[in-house]
């Protein structure tokens, strides 16, 4: 058993037996325990046990990462030079993905989920479309990039979905590219088998709550029609599936011209819209496409720093949450690893967008960086507020900083950052401490050392 005493945390409203939720709150002097990963008690307003772990600040559940790209990390202050537009950045992606070997990659994911550990992430949905090498051949052992990604998820202590893409055109009615060869399947039933082989291989190596298999699909874009009536009917229902939905304008364009549809039409017209659906930016939605994903329950998936280094736009998060999808967030490239800063970027992109403040409040902020992802993932994710029984995934942030004194608990998503995290807990485990990651030692340093390996 271990335990943990925190000198606030937030906790689900009535902790004691026969107690009924009443959403988060704030209590002092805290204990928790956990066993095999789960927690078992909370105490409010007790002092510490003998052997208790102390976690000074505020104890916040961790937070879910629902979109990564590990490679792009490579990307982060690299491309913006002439001003940095958008094939700037296209050049070097292509680059840097050609370069990735599954050495290099494992050493370079370790060290990005290492970085996401400290800053106070539980959880991620890598989104993988790097399967084969260069020019297409597959590895030797065909899931060689696969299980890269699940040792070096292992090494940092982070829960990992594993999320397999579909990848298979280069845009619609368009081959892949030369640069995209690695990426690709032979055709659709090629990919489901290969999804099947990794799934039991993953299964018989890793702990099911700390690495497992989704599925995801490109986008419209990179899945052509015939082979997304295939994946309705043949993808196994017990799986997350993500997409890269309506990220800009002209994957919306391409699509209408296309198919006569939007790409969130087109999803709906084979069935695909469903509550296991995670669309990822959906930057540029129709009204008709916000209240389709809001009907079917879906998940959709924000990533606001990516959304404006890329110059995406500002997605319509608030009238997806009211069209009643679940907004999750991700940091997709990795301008910023930081779940307090994607909180606040959500608010704050509503707010630019809109003219009016107050558009999500700190616990709907809370919400979308924790249980927002419980869909999107199939490893366990830490809920709003700590309660018996979920997961012992915590994170604890300092209430004295420069940047957090003087706020309110429950109101530090609007003023923390990961330069705030005092202490990190995954699976009942410290794992983390101001910044540096029990095992693996500094990010900083590891991500150094693994960026030697790309130009």
């Amino acid at each position: 058993m271990k335990r943990y005493w925190c000198e606030q945390a937030v906790v689900q409203g009535g902790t004691g037996p026969g107690a009924g939720p009443t959403g988060p709150t704030v209590a002092e002097r805290v204990e928790i325990e956990a066993e095999d990963g789960r927690i078992t008690r909370i105490t409010p307003s007790v002092d510490a046990s003998p052997g208790a772990h102390l976690l000074p600040g505020v104890v916040f559940p961790a937070a879910a990462n629902a979109h990564s790209h590990a490679f792009h990390r490579i990307l982060r202050g690299r491309t913006h030079h002439n001003r940095g537009d958008f094939w700037v950045w296209r050049e070097h992606m292509y680059r840097s993905a050609a370069e990735l070997t599954p050495e290099a990659y494992e050493q370079l994911a370790t060290a990005v989920f290492t970085e996401m550990v400290v800053a106070g992430f539980s959880s991620v949905a890598e989104f993988h479309y790097v399967h084969h090498q260069p020019g297409g051949k597959p590895y030797a052992e065909p899931h060689a990039m696969e299980l890269a990604l699940a040792r070096a998820a292992a090494a940092a202590g982070i829960r990992l979905t594993l999320l397999d893409t579909l990848y298979l055109a280069g845009g619609i009615g368009m081959p892949l590219s030369p640069e995209q060869a690695r990426f690709g399947d032979r055709d659709v039933h090629a990919w489901l088998d290969r999804l099947a082989s990794l799934r039991t291989h993953i299964a018989g190596t890793f702990p099911p709550g700390m690495v497992s298999v989704g599925a995801a699909l490109h986008s419209v874009r990179g899945v052509p029609e015939a082979d997304l009536a295939v994946v309705a009917d043949q993808l196994p229902h017990d799986l997350p599936l993500h997409i890269h939905l309506s990220e800009q304008p002209a994957e919306n364009a391409a699509c209408l011209a296309a198919h006569g549809l939007t790409p969130t039409g087109l999803l709906a017209r084979h069935g695909l819209l469903s509550p296991r659906l995670s669309a990822v930016h959906c930057t540029h939605l129709t009204a008709e496409d916000i209240d389709l994903l809001g009907n079917a329950g879906a998940t959709v998936v924000m990533c606001p720093t990516t959304e404006a280094d890329l110059a995406d736009g500002i997605g319509p998060a608030r009238a997806l949450s009211d069209a009643g999808a679940s907004i999750a967030l991700g940091t997709d490239q990795h301008a910023v690893i930081d779940p307090w800063i994607e909180m606040r970027a959500l608010e704050y992109g509503e707010r630019l967008g809109s003219g009016e403040r107050g558009r999500f409040s700190p616990e709907e902020l809370l919400h979308a960086a924790t249980e927002g992802a419980v869909r999107s993932m199939a490893t366990p994710v830490a809920p709003e507020a700590l309660r018996v029984g979920a997961v012992c995934d915590l994170v604890a942030v300092a209430a004295g900083s420069a940047r957090t004194a003087g706020s309110k608990p429950q109101q530090l998503p609007l003023s923390a950052t990961t330069a705030d995290v005092t202490s990190v807990v995954i699976n009942g485990e410290l794992v983390a401490s101001d910044g540096v990651h029990h095992r693996l030692g500094a990010p900083g340093s590891l991500l150094t050392a693994a960026l030697k390996n790309f130009s």
